[in-house]
């Protein structure tokens, strides 16, 4: 038996997510993915690594989907959770595809830039052939023909677009260029969106026609264009600065796409909270406390600015110390549900008692 999914559910999952982003669903949306069910499914030959660019050159796509198909095959998803695959290539992988180094960690990603160019001097130009670029692409593709709509094939992890200029101008440089040459910051800012857009279009295409729809690291589905966007170095930033060189940028980007949440990462970014609600297109905040900070059900304040500016909420288990109570505390702190999706990942021998938490919250 392969992957316990249907067309029939792939349509409930689309009607259910259309009505959520309209505000007509009634409740929240729930996805839940329970792995560790027993497959037959043959095993795969090459290990599940968490980032796609941990498998070499000698590693074939087909291979790397005969992993995703496994674990797919070993999952059990549960409300309005559907079968989706993430290829991950790191945080901000554009800058890869614009002749950045990506190095694979222990665990994790980096970029570094290929050699240090002066802002004056730094242009960001498309390349086609880029190696990560080609890979991915060919990724996708595979994944696409294999599964022909049965599973989705969310975005990889682009980055915000100064982000992407913070690769190329590590942290510290780009804090002074922002000072010293705003103009050149702010020319460079809008190649990488404009780059930015092209790869969102290009890797979309890759993945069609058979994709049922569009999602990213999230999970957040939407039958329309959807992202969610991010600007992590803006926690290094005041008010003055986000909305000079940070919120034009991030409204242009949203009003070009349908669904769009905002990744509101650690409380460095809570100052830019309002101005960030202000973006009609931006229909929802994943709030991401951060490590050493409580977890989110003790930041009521925040998510009751949220909901009161009309935006949807998007929470993660991992993020609750209780991930079971998360909703019964989020309803008493805001007064309601119907604007959240909530991420749940777990194993089949919870199964028992995730059936017990959708009877609540799925009626």
């Amino acid at each position: 038996m392969g992957i316990e999914f249907s067309e029939q559910r792939w349509q409930k999952v689309k009607s259910d997510t259309k009505a959520w982003w309209e505000g007509m669903l009634g409740r929240p949306l729930i996805q839940i993915r329970l792995k560790g069910k027993k497959t037959e499914c043959k095993e795969p030959s090459t290990p599940l690594y968490p980032f796609t660019s941990f498998y070499d050159d000698t590693v074939s796509a087909d291979q790397i989907i005969d992993c995703w198909d496994h674990q797919l095959c070993q999952t059990r998803f549960m409300g309005d959770a559907f079968p989706v695959v993430f290829p991950n290539f790191g945080p901000g992988v554009i800058a890869a595809f614009l002749g950045a180094i990506l190095t694979n960690g222990n665990n994790t990603v980096w970029l570094h830039p290929a050699k240090d160019i002066e802002i004056g001097s730094l242009c960001l130009e498309c390349q086609p052939n880029n190696p990560w670029l080609c890979r991915i692409i060919d990724v996708i593709r595979v994944a696409s023909k294999r599964w022909r709509g049965m599973v989705q094939i969310a975005m990889t992890d682009l980055g915000g677009s100064l982000d992407i200029l913070s690769t190329f101008r590590p942290s510290e440089k780009l804090l002074f260029d922002l000072y010293d040459h705003p103009a050149d910051v702010n020319r460079i800012l809008w190649q990488a969106s404009a780059l930015w857009h092209r790869y969102f279009e290009q890797l979309s295409e890759a993945a069609a026609p058979y994709n049922p729809g569009y999602s990213n690291w999230a999970l957040i589905f939407s039958e329309q264009p959807s992202y969610i966007l991010q600007c992590d170095f803006c926690y290094m930033l005041g008010p003055d600065m986000f909305k000079e060189f940070v919120l034009p940028e991030l409204e242009s980007t949203a009003k070009k796409l349908s669904n769009v949440f905002y990744h509101l990462d650690g409380p460095g970014q809570l100052v830019h909270l309002d101005n960030i609600l202000r973006v009609d297109a931006i229909k929802g905040i994943e709030w991401v406390p951060g490590a050493g900070q409580p977890d989110v059900t003790h930041w009521p304040d925040v998510y009751k600015k949220i909901t009161d500016a009309g935006k949807k909420i998007h929470i993660f288990h991992h993020q609750a110390d209780n991930p079971f109570e998360v909703l019964s505390i989020l309803k008493r702190q805001i007064g309601r549900l119907d604007n959240v999706l909530y991420v749940f990942d777990g194993d089949i021998s919870q199964e028992e008692k995730i059936n017990r938490f959708l009877k609540i919250y799925m009626q």
